[in-house]
């Protein structure tokens, strides 16, 4: 039976108002009306293993005010602390529940071209070039999430990288919570053009004062022709917090994706991460890492979708699991029909920290093609004991020395992180949440 949340605290005449109210134009407020139809009717995803049904994803405030700029000065510790150092922050934008408070996107940048801003002033300023990619990797009629998401959306970033641009510096995004009861409904759009380059990190965390908050996210990222795009993120709700996050990707011919995620909520959270390679020689390099603690319930889904010839991807997810915790891990190739020279492999590998914990990984490959290369390598299972006597036989206690294997063991997706501050922020994580 499809699972389904009755009695939405939501209307036509709330969210026309609430479109009226921000100015946004006609096929935005349009999209939003849709959006409602279909969470009506839609059902929830219906996550492997994963009960998600009393789940609060609707139950918050969306209609939050608008938030004054301010300076970096003003800004909690916790966000200051991720920026890139130096006078500037360099090219960031920055949410406080929800509204952009800071922003900053170097002349050089805007010279060439590239457009970075908040979602409600893409939707005013770039309207047209925005409707070509609002939606377009993620179906809103995915489920009944991708639906609210369109219906109740209050925040977001857009990131237009023009033809043959490279942008070295990489761009960031931190979106901060701490308000009591509000939600984050943030879409954030990444579309690099042919021959263009660019790496964008975010970073989402809340304060312990923003109590029963939920966050449903989508990402959608447009890799071109001969493009490339690194994606970085670190999700760092409390455990008040229910989170849905969506990451998808559509890559042209000879384009190339990294993804590298740090899902880190200590919160309920159900995640889906999709790529689609649909032009040859298309690529996806997908890390991922993550830390179930308390009694926490998380469900992963990471699926890469061949389509081009000669397509290329690699998975690799890296967990860990403490307390009573409970997370599930699919992860899923499809190479279709026609994708000749295909190259899929995904490797899981979860560490299992206490008796109580659960993991479970799912490999799966869905293969329609015959000239192609596929593997998947997946393991759950405890500390490895010779690494834990050596560290042991040189005088380290075992809790220190069970910490360090950990910490090594998630290590290869910290490093990936292109900005110190963020990179300091998942390894602060790791150490809290294991330690």
């Amino acid at each position: 039976m499809s699972m389904q949340l009755k009695n939405l605290p939501f209307d036509a005449e709330a969210v026309t108002n609430y479109a009226e109210n921000r100015n946004e134009p006609k096929w935005f407020s349009t999209i939003r009306l849709k959006g409602l139809t279909l969470a009506e009717e839609l059902p929830l995803p219906k996550p492997e293993k994963t009960r998600i049904a009393d789940w609060n994803f609707t139950d918050f405030t969306y209609q939050t005010e608008s938030t004054d700029s301010c300076q970096l000065s003003e800004l909690p510790s916790a966000v200051r602390g991720l920026m890139k150092k130096g006078e500037k922050a360099g090219n960031v934008l920055i949410h406080v529940n929800s509204s952009a408070v800071y922003h900053h996107l170097s002349k050089e940048l805007i010279d060439q071209g590239v457009i970075y801003t908040d979602l409600a002033t893409a939707i005013r300023d770039h309207s047209d070039l925005l409707a070509n990619y609002y939606f377009k990797t993620t179906p809103i009629e995915k489920h009944q999430l991708t639906a609210v998401n369109a219906a109740l959306v209050n925040g977001g970033s857009f990131l237009y990288v023009p033809k043959n641009v490279v942008i070295s510096d990489p761009i960031q995004a931190v979106y901060y919570q701490d308000a009591p009861s509000v939600g984050l409904v943030a879409h954030t759009i990444v579309v690099a053009e042919q021959s263009s380059s660019v790496t964008f990190v975010e970073s989402y965390l809340s304060d312990v004062s923003a109590t029963d908050g939920a966050a449903n996210i989508v990402n959608e990222v447009v890799v071109g022709e001969n493009a490339q795009v690194k994606f970085g993120a670190v999700d760092e709700f409390s455990d008040q917090f229910v989170t849905y996050v969506s990451r998808q990707a559509e890559v042209a011919k000879d384009g190339r994706i990294q993804w590298a995620l740090g899902q880190m909520n200590d919160g309920n959270t159900l995640s889906e991460n999709a790529t689609n390679l649909e032009g040859d020689g298309a690529a996806a390099d997908i890390k991922a890492v993550s830390i179930g603690s308390g009694s926490q319930k998380q469900n992963f889904d990471n699926y890469v979708r061949h389509v081009g010839k000669a397509t290329k991807s690699q998975l690799l997810v890296r967990a860990a699991q403490k307390d009573a915790s409970n997370s599930i891990f699919n992860a899923r190739t499809k190479i279709e029909h026609g994708a000749s020279g295909a190259d899929g492999e995904q490797t899981q590998r979860v560490l299992m920290l206490s008796d109580e914990a659960r993991g479970d990984a799912n490999p799966i490959l869905l293969i329609d093609e015959y000239d192609v290369i596929a593997g998947h390598a997946a393991s759950v299972g405890r500390v490895d004991p010779d690494q834990l006597y050596y560290l042991m036989s040189r005088g380290i206690k075992q809790e220190t020395a069970e910490k360090l294997i950990v910490e090594g063991f998630l290590a290869p997706i910290v490093d990936l992180l292109p900005i110190e501050g963020v990179r300091v922020q998942l390894a602060t994580l790791i150490e809290r949440k294991v330690g």
